[in-house]
């Protein structure tokens, strides 16, 4: 792997080399917004530019700095996002597909169960006997449940 400097101005940090600024300087990019880097430096995340400086209009152009990058998700967590999608299949399954966005006090309810996960693996259960599956991945799916009810309700909130 090689290791480059970010480059935003004033920070000293390692990259990976598959991104011209380090995880400091990238934050809140889905956000479209200005932040501010750990060292002061404002950055301007959502302006599309080539993050190699090429014009927009030159070949091979790609105007996608500054956005989100999902493959360190989707392709660096790869086993974690499967053991997560198994929680979803099992509750497709058993309720609906989705059905848990319509659950009455779901945010609530999903931290309960989240904590009911965590608790089972703190005294030493691996997997859930109901359904096989890790305790630590229906934490996960629990967490993204609430993460995902939470962004629902400010999106509605934005849009009254």
């Amino acid at each position: 792997m090689v290791y480059i400097r970010c480059k935003s101005i004033g920070c000293t940090a390692l990259t990976a080399g598959c991104s011209d600024f380090c995880l400091d300087c990238i934050t809140d990019a889905a956000a479209n917004t200005e932040i501010t880097h750990p060292l002061g430096q404002q950055l301007s995340l959502g302006e599309e530019a080539d993050p190699h400086g090429k014009d927009q209009h030159t070949p091979g152009a790609k105007v996608d700095a500054g956005k989100v990058r999902m493959h360190l998700i989707t392709g660096g967590m790869a086993r974690a996002i499967t053991e997560v999608a198994k929680i979803g299949t099992f509750g497709a399954a058993k309720y609906t597909d989705n059905g848990w966005i319509a659950v009455p006090d779901g945010f609530r309810r999903y931290e309960d169960a989240q904590q009911r996960h965590a608790a089972k693996r703190h005294m030493g259960e691996t997997n859930d006997s109901d359904s096989g599956l890790l305790h630590l991945a229906h934490e996960a799916w629990n967490a993204l449940a609430k993460l995902d009810l939470y962004i629902r309700e400010q999106e509605d909130h934005i849009n009254r």
